[in-house]
């Protein structure tokens, strides 16, 4: 591996959870244990999706970790105590078919949207940060192929997908979180 690679994952899962605790923190605490990732030391960054990388299934991605490792991931959360209000926590993933370039995840996160509104925005803010990078403007409608579910923007074809969690708060009012997150494996 070329120095400049050390940091340049080449693999990435996605996974979620929720956990609800009469402390904001611990509810947080409780929505990474939801989620698997728990035991890591995880270390916020921004939204690129790195060229060449793969989407693996959270298992094999959490076969690949060890307790404490740091881990860099693209996290989208959300938390409230108001009793049965609606939440969500959504990653957006555009990926090119050119796995030379990189592409974008995006972090939504939303009150009063149920999963599907939630990862259908996420999944558009998405394409849409990633058309910007080519410098061109970015219409959802005009530029989504329905039938064949990707993405053409400026003749490029970009796949999308997300990865959503949506939840009620608890009525009693303890704090309810939810996240969804991208991992970055190196």
């Amino acid at each position: 591996m070329a120095d400049n690679d050390i940091f340049l994952p080449k693999k990435m899962f996605l996974t979620k959870g929720i956990g609800k605790h009469k402390e904001k923190l611990s509810s947080f605490e409780l929505a990474l244990r939801n989620a698997g990732i728990e035991k890591y030391n995880l270390v916020r960054v921004s939204s690129i999706f790195p060229p060449g990388c793969k989407i693996i299934p959270k298992s094999k991605g959490l076969g690949m970790l060890k307790p404490g490792q740091i881990v860099f991931c693209v996290i989208a959360e959300n938390a409230s105590n108001e009793p049965n209000r609606l939440m969500a926590a959504s990653i957006g993933v555009a990926i090119p078919k050119n796995t030379e370039h990189y592409g974008y995840l995006s972090e939504h996160h939303s009150f009063g949207q149920k999963e599907k509104v939630a990862g259908e925005y996420a999944e558009d803010l998405a394409a849409e940060m990633l058309a910007s990078t080519y410098g061109i403007s970015f219409d959802v409608h005009a530029s989504y192929n329905e039938k064949k579910d990707f993405f053409k923007i400026d003749g490029r074809i970009v796949n999308t997908r997300n990865h959503t969690i949506s939840a009620v708060c608890d009525k009693n009012g303890l704090w309810t979180t939810v996240i969804s997150v991208a991992v970055l494996v190196l």
